[in-house]
């Protein structure tokens, strides 16, 4: 081997040692971050929200916020085992009956949006006849016309399960229309339009999903929020820190800002003007107090 070898040789060596020195000092500097486990609702991952506005909570207090995407009911028992620092969930029975238990201290409402009822065009079990989701839960049950439901505690499949016991029905799969996915809202849109079924869903991830649902429409809630008529079918989000008393291992300071974060103006105001440019209307309606 010649020097002018050698020299090339050692050159590439010196080169590739100084990357690596340079990328496990950014690996060493990225896990020292202090770091966030957020378990979610999946309505704010499949909106499109949560990358939004996450990355702005990151760079403010030089973090890193893990997201774990599931529905509030697992939400929820993931927080109850310490294993999150904090939720943003949607069913208030359930929130309520998780700081009784003594997992959180207090809850904050941050947004709103509603739930809609959908199915295919056409219509065949005419249930956006009816003068409210109960009425329209009952067209869909008396036709015997397919209905997808979640089935995964959810804060959709509570407000489900509610409109179902308001129709003073209890549909199952026995029944052989009704079928329970155990998926979130958007793959049983995405399933619903395969199938030509009805479900029920948050205007949120209806509006983020529509372009690929061409045969589902929107039959009961109206094509805004503030067109649907039933009261009942709000949808009200809440950010819950974990109380580290309860679960020493939480990073509670840091949950701590991270709501304080969520309610702020500044976030309000992004919240207020997300999803406006595309779908001409907010998916979200800011709510803090």
């Amino acid at each position: 081997m010649s020097l002018a070898d050698l020299l090339r040789l050692s050159v590439g060596w010196k080169c590739l040692l100084a990357l690596t020195a340079v990328q496990a000092a950014a690996s060493a500097a990225a896990s020292d971050r202090p770091v966030l486990r957020l378990a979610t609702t999946m309505s704010v991952v499949d909106s499109g929200l949560a990358a939004a506005i996450l990355p702005d909570f990151e760079r403010q207090n030089a973090c890193r916020v893990d997201v774990i995407a599931v529905g509030t009911g697992q939400a929820l028992s993931i927080a109850g085992r310490g294993d999150a620092d904090v939720v943003i969930v949607h069913a208030r029975k359930q929130e309520d009956a998780f700081l009784a238990a003594g997992h959180a201290k207090r809850r904050h409402e941050i947004m709103v949006n509603d739930f809609v009822v959908v199915g295919p065009s056409g219509d065949p079990a005419r249930a956006a006849a009816g003068k409210s989701a109960a009425e329209a839960f009952r067209a869909i049950a008396a036709a015997r016309a397919t209905f997808f439901s979640r089935g995964d505690r959810s804060g959709t499949h509570s407000k489900e399960l509610a409109i179902w016991s308001a129709a003073r029905l209890a549909p199952s799969k026995e029944q052989g229309w009704y079928q329970s996915l155990g998926i979130g809202t958007r793959a049983v849109l995405l399933a619903a339009n395969e199938k030509r079924a009805y479900t029920l869903t948050d205007r949120g991830t209806w509006l983020a999903t529509r372009e690929k649902l061409p045969d589902l429409q929107i039959l009961f809630g109206g094509e805004h929020p503030q067109a649907n008529n039933d009261p009942e079918l709000i949808n009200r989000y809440a950010v819950i820190p974990i109380d580290p008393a309860a679960h020493p291992g939480v990073n509670g300071a840091l949950a701590e800002r991270f709501a304080a974060w969520l309610r702020s103006p500044e976030i309000q105001q992004k919240i207020k003007q997300f999803g406006v440019d595309q779908f001409g209307q907010p998916l979200f309606y800011p709510s803090a107090r």
